[in-house]
């Protein structure tokens, strides 16, 4: 059986564009935030994934089924309805720091924020460094 393709892949969009046009105001200005804290957190650089999720590094992933591919190690997307932050895949170790972190909503691997004012952003920042250690403990990672 022949394997499908992420359909979410690295593009040449612009990260910054992206957030510059994002509306409303308070959810650039939120985005900018965010653009700003995983690029001093991960030490890496930002790519579009697709037309909506700003990537940071790479990981390799190998499923029990035979399917495998890379995705983006860690990052975010403005949507409509709330802030996606991708920093859940180290997810057992949270509970406590989740506690911390004020209001918020969860998916399986997402974090949803409506706005960055809900939520402590040092506990936040703690939580993208911890994804990203583990992450890169746990499989193939690479920063481009």
């Amino acid at each position: 059986m022949a394997q499908s393709e992420n359909k979410t892949k690295p593009t040449r969009l612009s990260p910054k564009k992206f957030i510059a046009a994002i509306e409303p105001a308070g959810r650039r200005e939120d985005g900018l935030i965010l653009l700003d804290l995983f690029n001093r957190v991960t030490g890496l650089k930002p790519v579009m994934w697709g037309a909506s999720i700003i990537g940071y590094g790479r990981y390799a992933y190998h499923y029990k089924s035979g399917r495998s591919g890379e995705f983006m190690l860690t990052g975010f997307s403005s949507r409509k309805s709330a802030l996606t932050l991708y920093v859940m895949a180290g997810s057992s170790g949270n509970a406590a720091k989740l506690k911390r972190l004020g209001k918020h909503k969860l998916g399986k691997s997402c974090l949803y924020i409506n706005k960055l004012d809900d939520v402590d952003q040092g506990v936040l920042e703690e939580m993208i460094r911890d994804d990203v250690a583990y992450m890169r403990a746990n499989y193939e990672t690479w920063d481009a």
